[in-house]
């Protein structure tokens, strides 16, 4: 089949649901589902029934070489029924096992089939003529209740055999008619200790297929004579509660009434012959490895004793190739478990070597910051100190000269440095408060001369700062720069003043007393 074929986005929206339905319950690959689905006409029932029980001849092929082959020489064979019978009881593993097919029932999730709207709003009149006939026919019947016995004792056969074979009972899907065998049973016999599988008979044969454990099919006709005196003397004796019950035995049991479609199926699909009937299956190893077999019948009344005993020679003849794909399942299982542990761990680390790896990434990268930040604040000081040295240059040069004795209104002031030495110079009286403040910061550079250098320039874009007040101690005074003024106006003709560094500290005391 070309690729094309196999293109998933061409199929419809029902036949994805189908597709994904079957894939999910078989597990084979869409290369190999889509051409089967196509064979089965899109059932996703039948397609799971073909995958798991094998895919029989077609009958249209079979046809076609029937038309084209020459037809066969009629053949008269002989058989002996003695012969057979006397080989079949020497040789009863030949056919102990024998396939339990699957079979088509109504699908749990089943869409419900919705007209358009344009014919529903045509057959509306219709849909309601047809309920008023069916309301007034239930009226007229029930003030004379005669007239149905009448019209049914006239009726055609047919239709009353029909009837018959309905019983009255509403088709439901596999669950729902699982649980209402459950309930029917609980009624009819009591609670029992029999744990019936409250799902459908395909989903039953998923489960003993899964779980490797063996499936006993109950099937009943209550319509029987024996049924009532079977199940209460021999399916529900202690006997055989305690055989089904036991975990040992690893028995699933499923229960039908054969008054429903699937336990019909079923009955006929197992060949079963007689009511009561009891059937064990079992995945058989040896015929295929999807393979489903009908290993044990039980038909008609059988004693406790007869139908433990039957059970417990299927199981005893099966139950070794299941406890071998048991322990290669186990074996499979803990090596799927070690690998993942083992991916588990691996992802572990790789998850500490990259959140490792991170933190390195960021430490580093938090070091080069703090490094280029440290570096550009040594840098920014340095700049700071030259443009300091170099303003200092710059402001010692424009001083003016002490005024001489020929300045009678010179001002006289007294300065105390951090230091503790005291200086004492005379200012002009109309020199600024900012000259005495330049001659307090340039003082290490006035009171040393050196030789005349080339004259300093001042740095371009610095605002210089004084990192110092000056203050008369009595009464005290503080006499800031930015408010200017000229020295003769601001400290009269004479004072004594300290120099007072500024800090952070003492900026905000000064806050906290404004």
């Amino acid at each position: 089949m070309s690729t094309s074929g196999l293109d998933i986005s061409q199929l419809s929206d029902s036949e994805r649901s189908a597709l994904e339905t079957y894939t999910a319950v078989t597990g084979q690959e869409h290369s190999e589902a889509i051409p089967l689905l196509r064979r089965s006409q899109w059932n996703v029932q039948i397609a799971i029934s073909k995958f798991f029980d094998g895919e029989g001849p077609d009958p249209v092929e079979e046809a076609r070489a029937a038309l084209n082959s020459p037809p066969p020489r009629p053949a008269r064979q002989a058989q002996n029924l003695l012969s057979e019978d006397i080989a079949a009881q020497f040789a009863p593993n030949a056919r102990a096992a024998e396939p339990a097919p699957r079979i088509n029932t109504q699908a749990e999730d089943q869409s419900v089939y919705r007209p358009p709207f344009i014919l529903a709003l045509l057959f509306t009149p219709l849909n309601l003529l047809y309920r008023l006939l069916y309301s007034s026919f239930r009226l007229f019947g029930a003030l004379f209740p005669f007239l149905p016995r009448f019209f049914n004792t006239t009726a055609n056969p047919a239709l009353q055999g029909s009837r018959r074979n309905t019983n009255g009972r509403r088709p439901l899907g596999p669950k729902d008619t699982a649980a209402r065998f459950i309930r029917e049973f609980e009624e009819e016999y009591g609670t029992n200790s029999i744990d019936f599988l409250e799902n459908g008979y395909n989903m039953a044969l998923e489960k003993a297929h899964r779980d490797l454990k063996f499936l006993l099919v109950v099937l009943l006709a209550p319509e029987h004579d024996d049924t009532n005196g079977w199940v209460r003397d021999t399916l529900l004796s202690r006997e055989v509660t305690d055989f089904v019950n036991d975990p040992q035995n690893d028995l699933l049991v499923w229960g039908g009434n054969v008054q429903d479609s699937e336990a019909y199926q079923v009955a006929n699909s197992i060949r079963c012959t007689k009511f009561p009937f009891a059937a064990a299956i079992v995945h058989t190893p040896n015929v295929s490895s999807n393979a489903m077999s009908v290993v044990s019948r039980i038909s008609g009344t059988t004693s406790p004793a007869e139908f433990v005993e039957k059970l417990r020679s299927a199981i005893s003849q099966h139950k070794e190739p299941l406890e071998r794909i048991r322990s290669t399942r186990a074996e499979q299982q803990a090596s799927r478990s070690l690998r993942e542990q083992q991916d588990s761990a691996y992802e572990r680390s790789l998850a500490i070597d990259r959140e490792r790896a991170r933190q390195r990434r960021e430490a580093e990268a938090a070091r080069q910051r703090e490094e280029q930040e440290a570096a550009e604040r040594r840098a920014a000081e340095e700049k700071r100190i030259h443009d300091i040295q170099q303003w200092k240059q710059w402001r010692a040069q424009t001083i003016a000269e002490e005024p001489g004795p020929e300045v009678k209104d010179a001002v006289r002031i007294s300065i105390r440095l951090p230091s503790g030495e005291r200086v004492i110079r005379k200012f002009a009286p109309d020199a600024s408060l900012d000259e005495l403040y330049a001659f307090v910061e340039c003082y290490d550079l006035l009171k040393e001369p050196t030789e005349k250098a080339a004259e300093a320039v001042k740095p371009e874009g610095f605002e210089h700062q004084y990192g110092f007040r000056l203050v008369s101690p009595m009464p005290r005074v503080v006499y800031e720069v930015e408010a200017g003024g000229s020295v003769r106006d601001k400290i009269g003709r004479g004072g004594n003043l300290l120099v007072e560094p500024i800090d952070d500290e003492s900026d905000e005391e000064d806050e906290e007393e404004a």
